[in-house]
C-alpha cells in the first residue's frame, strides 16, 4: 500500500519511526516531511500530504503532529478525506471498521513510541465492516463530503 507520512517538528522521531516500520512491511512510504525538529507550520505538510490521499495518488496517510488534532483538522477539508485521531488501538480499529478512515493523525507529544505502533498496527491491518448499516452511515458521511466540500483538481 502506498502511504502518505507528514508532520511537523513534534511529530519528526515518531513518524520516523512509524515510516521505518511501514517500509519493513512492504509498504511504500511517501514522505511529505518535515525531516528535523526545527519549529515549522504544520500545514505546510499536511496540506500536500492530504492532496495526495484525496487525489487518489497514496491510497492512506498517516499524519503525526503534537496532539493529532490539527492535522487532522487541515486533511478533513479535502474531499475523500476521512481523518480521525487515534490514541489508543481501540479507537484505531474503530475508525477503520465503522468509518473507514482513510487518514490516522497521531499526537507525538502524548503518544509515547510503543502505543503509537500499536495503533499504526491495528489501524493498518483493519478492514471496514461490511454489514449494511455501517456501509449506510459511510454513505450518508460520503453524501455530506461530496456536498459540502471541493474536489481537488
Amino acid at each position: 500500500m502506498k502511504i502518505a507520512m507528514a508532520n511537523d517538528h513534534a511529530g519528526t522521531q515518531l513518524k520516523n519511526q512509524i515510516k521505518a516500520w511501514l517500509e519493513g512491511e512492504g509498504h511504500e512510504v511517501v514522505d511529505f516531511g518535515t525531516y528535523d525538529e526545527q519549529g515549522c507550520d504544520l500545514s505546510d505538510f499536511i496540506y500536500p500530504a492530504s492532496m495526495a490521499v484525496a487525489k487518489g495518488e497514496c491510497e492512506r496517510g498517516i499524519f503525526v503532529d503534537g496532539v493529532g488534532y490539527g492535522s487532522a483538522m487541515i486533511a478533513n477539508k479535502f474531499r475523500g478525506i476521512f481523518a480521525c485521531v487515534c490514541q489508543d488501538p481501540v479507537c484505531a480499529e474503530l475508525a477503520r471498521q465503522h468509518n473507514d478512515a482513510n487518514v490516522l493523525c497521531i499526537g507525538g507529544k502524548l503518544i509515547g513510541p510503543v502505543l503509537a505502533m500499536a495503533i499504526v498496527k491495528t489501524w493498518m491491518s483493519t478492514d471496514a465492516l461490511t454489514a449494511e448499516r455501517y456501509a449506510n452511515r459511510r454513505r450518508k458521511v460520503a453524501a455530506i463530503d461530496e456536498e459540502r466540500t471541493v474536489a481537488v483538481g
